[in-house]
Formats: C-alpha cells, structure tokens, sequence
C-alpha cells in the first residue's frame, strides 16, 4: 500500500469489492517492478491514493463475472493496464494502446477497502502489488501455462514495451542498424527483439556495466558506457560508417537521453520515444536541424502494442527461444522488499526485481 506521494510501501490487509459486471478476480502469482510505479512513488504521475501500485503481473483466475466468456477460473494470465474498447477511433485504426476508453477502468473508483472503510484505488487499474486483484476480463489475458509465472509477468509491460517499439513502432528490419539508449527490462527487451529480427549492428548505451553485459548476452553487438566514454555520438558513428544508426530507441525517459537519441540517429533516420518522462522535462531541438536533417521523431505508448495479440506472440517467441525472458529477472523478492528494490532500480543496478507470491 502506499498512501501518499513520497512515502514508503506498507503492508496492510485490503478487502477487494465484489466482482462488478465484466471484470475477474486474479490470484498473483508474480509482479515486476516498473520505472513507472516509482515515478507514482515520487508524484510525477497522477494518482488518487491510498493505492496498490503494479501493473506487470501474472497469476490464476479464481473468479468471474457471471456474463465473462474468457477468462476461465484456473487459467493462467498476464495483466495489462490497456482495456480496449475496440470501438473508438483509436482502436478502429489499429492504436489499440490509445484507446480513449483504455484506463477509465484505472479512475472508475475505488476497487477495495480497509478495515476502517478508507477506500482503496487500484494503481494503473492492475493493482498487481497484492496477492489477489480485480481487473475488467479483457486485461487478463489467458497464456500457455507452461510459461513460469516470474517470467509470465514481464511480458504485461516490460517485455511488450520493449518489443513493441522494435516491432511495431520503429518496424526494424533485418540488417538495419539499432541504438537502444537504457538497458533495463525494457531495453533488454528491446534487445532481444532486435536480435531476433537480424538487426545488425546493435548498440546498448547505458551508465551501468553490469547492465551492459547484460545487453551483450541480450544479443548486443556492441556496448557504450556513458559514464567512461567521451563521446557517444563519436562512438555510434564510428560503429556505423560515420552516419548514426538506423534507428534510436529511448527507454529511459529524460531529456538528455532523449536529445542523445536524435544526435546517434543517421539522417532520414527513426527515433522511438519509448521512456516514461516527466511533464516539466523539456527537449530543445534548433529549428533548422529537424528540417534539415529529416528524422522521423515518434512516441511510443507501450509498444504499440495490442494486448490480445502482443502478449500470447511474445509468450510463443520465448517458448521458441527466440526471445530468452528469463535474462530479464535480476532478483526475485517478495512484497516487504518493495522499497528496497526501488532503491536498486534507481542505482541501476537491476533489469527486473519480480515479487514471487509464496
């Protein structure tokens, strides 16, 4: 629980409301800690509170809403925060990601009480920081059961995020050249997505060593640590026949990295915003630059992605071993660690700690 912006996780006993009409109550099995929980944490993101924060979870299904087709009680699930209408204008032209009505279920009111009555808001509308939830039946999304549940929850974001931006938003394509700038679950991801598609060279930008290991195993060509090196811009161009890569992905979200994304990309190259920022963080670009060097500058809200679709294709991708989730998973702990493993997220020094349910 947390109850307020800047305050530490509590462990506190919640009543969830009953089932309303269309939603599944969903047993955690294991949840990730994502950078956009923290920014929740620290009052960058909008939130009612008292919350339960996590949106990158996986479990069973224990309950269901008389009139719900699928899910079934007992299949195994991925979480997502994304309740598609499918009748918008968004969804109708395949942007499934901004739906107009995909987070109503996130702001719809409370989802569970405390014993003296104080309500309780469901973060993201996944609530995954808990050991059961509620969630509309379209964001539990049934998977093969063979895929372990601390890998299962990666695939709900940092997996689809990052995957998505190289498959559906950047549209890499074999032999083309790849600069992902943030090696945690969602550049690793990225990575790996790259990989799989022959990208070639693949460039991992990050502060953090070990990290950059991490990215070579990933499938990784080449490795740039930004706290040693000198010129990143000199060293991308030098791996790249002096032009910049093909295509830029951010996934860390802050102006300077997202600057550092335009100037690695080639001319008439692509950069992919992928990284969670700030409201008040802005990036200065010289007018005459964008025109005359004729990037394409674009955002990407979760990969583009389409739940139903992107989430069972990447479980299918690691169970070809096309893709390897496992890689992903620095620690797994349990819901007393949350704020020590937001301190190591901060450091840098984990791609995912994944809260394992007893």
């Amino acid at each position: 629980m947390l109850h307020g912006p800047g305050r530490s996780f509590v462990l506190e006993e919640i009543t969830l409301r009953p089932l309303a009409p269309g939603c599944v109550r969903v047993q955690l099995a294991a949840t990730g800690l994502c950078r956009s929980d923290r920014s929740v944490q620290e009052g960058f993101m909008p939130q009612p509170f008292p919350v339960v924060l996590g949106h990158e979870g996986a479990g069973v299904v224990v309950e269901v809403a008389p009139e719900v087709a699928s899910p079934s009680v007992g299949e195994h699930v991925v979480l997502t925060w994304v309740d598609a209408c499918r009748r918008c204008f968004f969804c109708e032209h395949d942007h499934v990601e901004l739906c107009e009505h995909a987070i109503d279920h996130a702001f719809a009111g409370p989802y569970a009480s405390l014993d003296d009555g104080t309500e309780v808001w469901a973060g993201f509308g996944t609530g995954t920081f808990a050991e059961e939830t509620i969630v509309p039946a379209s964001c539990a999304i049934p998977i093969d059961p063979s895929l372990a549940f601390d890998l299962a929850a990666l695939v709900g974001c940092a997996a689809v995020t990052g995957m998505g931006a190289v498959r559906n938003v950047a549209a890499v394509r074999a032999g083309e050249s790849v600069a992902i700038i943030g090696a945690g679950g969602v550049g690793l991801s990225a990575i790996q997505c790259a990989a799989d598609l022959g990208a070639s060279p693949i460039v991992a930008i990050d502060r953090v060593a070990t990290k950059l290991t991490l990215a070579r195993a990933c499938g990784a060509t080449h490795a740039i640590d930004t706290s040693t090196t000198v010129d990143v811009v000199a060293d991308v161009r030098e791996i790249t026949a002096g032009r910049g890569v093909d295509h830029a992905i951010e996934v860390v979200g802050g102006s300077s990295t997202i600057r550092l994304a335009y100037d690695v990309a080639r001319r008439a190259g692509t950069v992919t915003i992928v990284g969670a920022g700030r409201f008040d963080d802005d990036v200065t670009f010289g007018a005459m630059q964008l025109m005359v060097d004729a990037k394409t500058i674009r955002g990407c809200v979760y990969g583009a992605a389409d739940p139903a679709r992107d989430i069972p294709e990447i479980v299918r991708l690691n169970q070809d071993r096309r893709v390897d989730l496992s890689q992903l998973v620095s620690r797994q702990i349990s819901l007393e660690d949350l704020d020590e493993a937001f301190a190591a997220m901060d450091a840098g020094e984990v791609a995912r700690s994944v809260v394992v349910f007893a």
